[in-house]
Order: structure tokens, then sequence, then C-alpha cells
């Protein structure tokens, strides 16, 4: 992506994720807005709504036919829990291990007090090593890639569940399960 596209997908993400009513939209239940009402409100065309949702190497957005046949988008996951959007993702069996990429400077809160969501409604795991290592080094270039004991954390009752992007969700991950 050129930086004007990663610069407008960081925008995009906000009002998605974060905060859509900055610029105006209201989110429905399971977070979608139609994309007429996403392209007056950012100002762009859908040329370059395409170009970013096509281009982002995480496929971090969704676009499907609404009701009505207008087309409508959200993030495919990654909102903030005050913003309560309901994916609508059935619960699924995590492989055993899955991966957490965060800058190392969070591994001695981690090692305290696991992995939590923060803002967020989920803590998002990995399938692979290669895309955890490009998640954790989004804010800083010295990176740690967490083992995550999946299988034995959903055989404790802990549910996941996995996005249209393949990103696996999990309410939290207890530092007893983590390598």
């Amino acid at each position: 992506m050129t930086p004007d596209q990663i610069r407008l997908s960081k925008r995009i993400s906000r009002v998605l994720r974060h905060a859509p009513e900055s610029a105006g939209l209201t989110l429905d239940p399971q977070g979608w807005v139609p994309v007429a009402d996403l392209l007056a409100a950012l100002r762009i065309s859908r040329d370059r709504l395409d170009a970013v949702v096509a281009g982002n190497d995480t496929q971090r957005f969704a676009v499907e036919p609404g009701p009505g046949g207008a087309d409508r988008i959200r993030a495919s996951q990654g909102h903030s829990a005050r913003v309560g959007i309901d994916l609508g993702l059935a619960p699924a069996t995590p492989p055993a291990v899955l991966l957490h990429g965060t800058p190392a400077v969070n591994l001695p809160s981690i090692r305290a007090a696991g992995l939590v969501p923060g803002r967020r409604q989920h803590v998002h795991l990995s399938a692979d090593e290669a895309t955890a290592r490009r998640v954790g080094g989004r804010r800083s270039g010295d990176v740690a890639v967490l083992t995550v004991r999946a299988g034995d954390l959903a055989a404790a009752g802990h549910v996941f569940h996995r996005s249209a992007n393949g990103v696996w969700l999990t309410a939290a991950v207890p530092a007893a399960y983590l390598r």
C-alpha cells in the first residue's frame, strides 16, 4: 500500500473500530455501516476505499451487500469494548497452539496478568509466526512472539472465535497458558 493508502486505512480503522461518532456515523449492532455513508463522511471516492480494502495485508475490512443491495463495510475485528459490537462469529475450536506478537516492552505486564484485551473486545491471536511478528511490530521494532496453548485453554472452557480474515479471538489468555 502507498503511504496515502496506509493513512486512509488507519483513518477508516479508527472510525469503524473505535470512534464512528468522530465521522458522524453510527454502526449497527454487528459493526456495519453503509459504504455510501462512510464515503460521504470521509469525503473519499469508492475507488480509494476499494484500493485500501483490497491492499490491506491483514484483510482488516469486510465489504458485502447489505439490506436492499447497497454495500456495507465493517472492521473484521478490533472494536473497542465501548462500541459493544457483536460480530456474530460462532465459537470455533482453535488449533493446539496460536501465537501473539507484541512489543517486547509489554512482556513484564503480560507475564504478570496474561493477555487482556485492553480497550478492545478480544485478545487477537495468529496462526502463524509471520503474522504475529507483523502485528507485534506495528508500534515497535523489538517484537516478542508468545506461544498460546490455545487447545488447553479451550479445553478449560475458554471460548474462541475465528474472524473472516483468520484472526483468532478470545476474551483473555491467563499467563499460565503462555510461553
